[in-house]
């Protein structure tokens, strides 16, 4: 979820209605270090957004553990969360994310380090495997005995990558052998998918991640579904435009007016499932002001009338 969940994002989520505790996108704890002034930005955060965890990655037990101290000192969040699953090239090729799971002794070195140094909750963001989905219960052992206060599992192992189907069966042969929370993970898209996910890994909750992209309702609509409250459905296309000029508007707040060109990449999200909707996209990657959005918007809505 890196470039994504960032304050404007989790501030939309907010305003939907959604009271899920925010984990925000995932930072290099060496650029932290070295006081990467663009990394550091990310760390500004609403107050709004609470409750909230940094999420941070490295491979450097004592780089790990100052990069935790800047991020006391600067945001305060109300835990960090340490990713060790996070399959793309970049991460693993320099030791991070997902390869953690392949040296168990420096993940746990990690997690010691942080726990020695800093009292808030610390959770493990990590997957079933690297190749085979039973890796991973050794693996949340080493954690758990480590410090660990959580887990989340993505249902995939790493060579999976996000292809296939989540195993979220897998994820319950971690919670049956530890004692912390277990959070599932993977192809939760809507509260359907969400009880199903909870009642075949037996976790005690769920993280939701690119479910959540153009859809920052699926936090309310599942957590009243938890709650034994109807589902409000899905948004309406007109509701769902409104969203995303909402998300504009705090993107502009945070970023200026060049936050619209780094909205674009939510543009596909958002617009999934609009019928015909190929024909905009010259239009959507030149938006570069919120009246090149209204315009789209409108004439979005002009088409989906006609086409009734």
């Amino acid at each position: 979820m890196a470039d994504f969940t960032d304050s404007p994002f989790c501030r939309l989520i907010r305003e939907c209605g959604g009271r899920a505790v925010i984990f925000r996108e995932m930072l290099a704890a060496e650029a932290i270090v070295r006081g990467n002034a663009r990394t550091i930005s990310y760390l500004d955060f609403d107050a709004i957004e609470r409750p909230l965890v940094q999420q941070l990655f490295g491979s450097n037990p004592e780089s790990m553990a100052k990069a935790a101290e800047v991020v006391m000192q600067k945001s305060k969040p109300d835990g960090i969360d340490i990713n060790m699953g996070c399959p793309v090239y970049k991460a693993v090729s320099n030791f991070n994310g997902a390869s953690l799971m392949r040296e168990p002794n420096k993940a746990a070195a990690i997690l010691s380090a942080l726990k020695s140094t800093h009292n808030v909750p610390f959770s493990v963001k990590t997957r079933l495997g690297w190749s085979k989905p039973d890796e991973v219960i050794e693996f949340a052992q080493i954690l758990e005995q480590a410090g660990a206060d959580a887990l989340e599992i993505h249902a995939r192992t790493k060579l999976q990558g996000y292809s296939g189907q989540a195993d979220w069966k897998a994820v319950k042969k971690v919670v049956d052998k530890v004692k912390i929370p277990v959070l599932v993970n993977g192809d939760i898209v809507d509260p359907k998918s969400a009880l199903k996910a909870l009642e075949e890994s037996g976790a005690q909750g769920i993280l939701i991640g690119r479910g959540a992209l153009g859809n920052p309702w699926i936090f309310n609509r599942v957590e009243k579904v938890l709650a034994g409250k109807p589902d409000p459905g899905e948004p309406n296309l007109e509701d769902r435009l409104k969203g995303l000029k909402r998300h504009a508007e705090l993107q502009i707040e945070a970023y200026g007016e060049k936050g619209l060109v780094k909205l674009r990449k939510h543009f596909p999200w958002y617009f999934k499932g609009i019928p015909g909707f190929r024909q905009f996209r010259a239009a959507a990657v030149q938006v570069a002001s919120l009246d090149d959005l209204d315009r789209l918007i409108k004439t979005i809505i002009e088409s989906a009338r006609q086409s009734q």
